[in-house]
């Protein structure tokens, strides 16, 4: 069979749902790039980002048929699987053990111009350019951002973290969700 080159999502979804291998081929190469980039700026470790990269992509492939093209865009429905996966594996035990035991070269190399680790996969990989669409944020905001939707800190955490009150937590993410939208739709 010759693989497939170019596929409308609507087709794609339902090639997918009757497991047409080409397809979820097709699917691979198209946006394993772009999942991998947000699942390494969860993890921060290539090894890590591998395995969950790969656990993304047999949920995608299991959980086909809970896709609503309604709710919005396949490649959406990907990328919070995708996050979703990353966080789920940053918090799990083994990981959290496995972080608290790190050699010290690894924080010394950790970003020192903020409160919060950045390492330098994160700075290395960001595939589909979202990081240039936080940039332009406020630095307070880009903070929130970067615990509640790479970190997967609740808002209670954020507040706990920062030292703010809830409230104002939750105004600051409001406020810098909105203007992700207007930034996001200066994109299209």
């Amino acid at each position: 069979m010759s693989p497939i080159t170019h596929l409308s999502e609507e087709t794609l979804i339902s090639l997918l749902q009757k497991r047409d291998r080409r397809a979820f081929n097709y699917l691979y190469d198209s946006y394993s790039g772009a999942l991998y980039g947000v699942v390494i700026r969860i993890v921060l470790h290539k090894n890590y980002a591998d395995e969950v990269i790969q656990d993304v992509f047999v949920k995608i492939w299991n959980n086909i048929e809970q896709f609503d093209k309604q709710k919005g865009r396949v490649y959406t429905w990907m990328l919070n699987i995708a996050r979703n996966a990353a966080i789920d594996y940053i918090k799990s035990k083994g990981v959290k053990n496995e972080q608290k035991n790190q050699s010290l070269p690894d924080v010394v190399n950790r970003s020192e111009s903020s409160n919060y680790a950045v390492t330098e996969p994160q700075e290395k990989t960001d595939l589909i350019g979202l990081q240039d669409v936080i940039n332009k944020l406020k630095p307070e905001w880009r903070k929130l951002i970067d615990l509640a939707y790479y970190q997967g800190y609740t808002q209670k955490e954020i507040a706990e973290e920062l030292d703010l009150p809830i409230g104002t937590v939750k105004t600051r993410v409001r406020a810098a969700l909105l203007q992700l939208k207007v930034v996001l739709n200066e994109y299209q």
